[in-house]
């Protein structure tokens, strides 16, 4: 005879998300070394903002609660100078990606997750694979100009890029952030310095001059297994979503969303059709399966959560499959109390 399924409620929901988006004092970034932490165990987040998304987001991390209150003036807030000072950091040394990639903002994706966007995203082409898409009609000709320049010399500034295509007229500004837009979101250039000399500017790359290791490793990746890699990722934080938002979230179709949820399903870390009291109609919910790192080893989760190595070995693949396992798992993290599991909450009897 089957257990009687528990319902879960909205409160259990967003108590989780407290944990996983460290949105509690006590898991707050407080450096380089958390927030590092915390991207590897969120898989990516926004920057300055959750526009008001259940989304990991760095600046709510560094507050440490929910709903920070946006500070009447930013350049004198220490949680804002810190989280501006982190997103800087991060990318320069080469330990996160960043730029306006999830829905077109401004995302930081930790390296182990990039070659599953790199595989939706680029689909197998390279650096120099850019004028198929241009020809197909896919990318604007200021995009083509921009990313011929970076190939003649890379990095570049900004101002150097705008006098190498010719676009150094404030008339046309609009048009060259467009297309600078466009190839972040492509994946094809990623900002790779902030200077302060004595103007304000960024310095740009080629991602596969800045970060080749991660796109090598998106060219043998699986369609299916990189959209199951990101559902997963999302959901181990999020603990429910709905198919619709994550097609919106990640650009996909939603076949694409429920093919990879039915493999999930069937890996044993998550359960379809689900009610939630307090969230009407019917969601996916986390659940981690029988490979839930938090739960085989609590201790080390939490003195992780508590400022523990951050180099130590994680166990258990964080409740994912190994097939699912995103590269260079092993900074890979779950940060939250080992207590609080998704079966300890009984949400894997459903």
């Amino acid at each position: 005879m089957h257990a009687r399924r528990r319902c879960m409620t909205r409160q259990e929901v967003e108590a989780w998300r407290d944990r996983a988006f460290h949105r509690l004092p006590h898991l707050k970034v407080r450096g380089e070394r958390t927030a590092l932490q915390f991207v590897n165990g969120t898989g990516f987040c926004f920057t300055l903002s959750d526009f008001g998304l259940p989304v990991a987001s760095l600046y709510v991390a560094v507050c440490g609660r929910r709903h920070p209150r946006w500070p009447k003036h930013t350049h004198h807030d220490p949680e804002i100078g810190l989280t501006w000072d982190l997103k800087d950091r991060l990318p320069a040394k080469r330990l996160t990606y960043y730029g306006k990639l999830v829905r077109g903002k401004p995302t930081l994706v930790s390296l182990s997750l990039l070659p599953a966007f790199c595989a939706l995203i680029r689909d197998g082409r390279g650096s120099g694979d850019y004028i198929v898409d241009y020809r197909q009609g896919r990318m604007t000709r200021a995009a083509v100009a921009i990313l011929e320049a970076l190939h003649d010399a890379s990095p570049r500034s900004t101002p150097e890029l705008r006098r190498a295509v010719a676009m150094r007229e404030p008339d046309q500004t609009a048009e060259f952030d467009r297309a600078m837009a466009e190839l972040q979101r492509g994946l094809w250039i990623v900002k790779v310095e902030e200077v302060y000399d004595p103007d304000f500017y960024y310095r740009w790359d080629l991602l596969d001059n800045w970060l080749p290791d991660p796109v090598a490793a998106s060219l043998d990746l699986p369609r299916g297994t990189a959209v199951e890699q990101l559902v997963a990722s999302y959901l181990r934080g999020a603990a429910a979503s709905q198919p619709r938002f994550l097609a919106g979230l990640f650009g996909l179709a939603i076949d694409e969303i429920e093919a990879a949820l039915r493999g999930l399903a069937a890996e044993g870390v998550l359960s379809l059709n689900r009610r939630i009291r307090g969230m009407p109609g019917s969601w996916v919910v986390w659940t981690g399966g029988q490979r839930d790192a938090a739960s085989r080893d609590p201790q080390g989760v939490r003195r992780e959560a508590e400022g523990g190595d951050p180099e130590a070995e994680p166990q258990g693949g964080c409740g994912i499959p190994s097939r699912l396992t995103p590269y260079a798992s092993r900074s890979v993290k779950v940060l939250i109390d080992g207590r609080d599991t998704a079966e300890s909450m009984g949400w894997t009897s459903w």
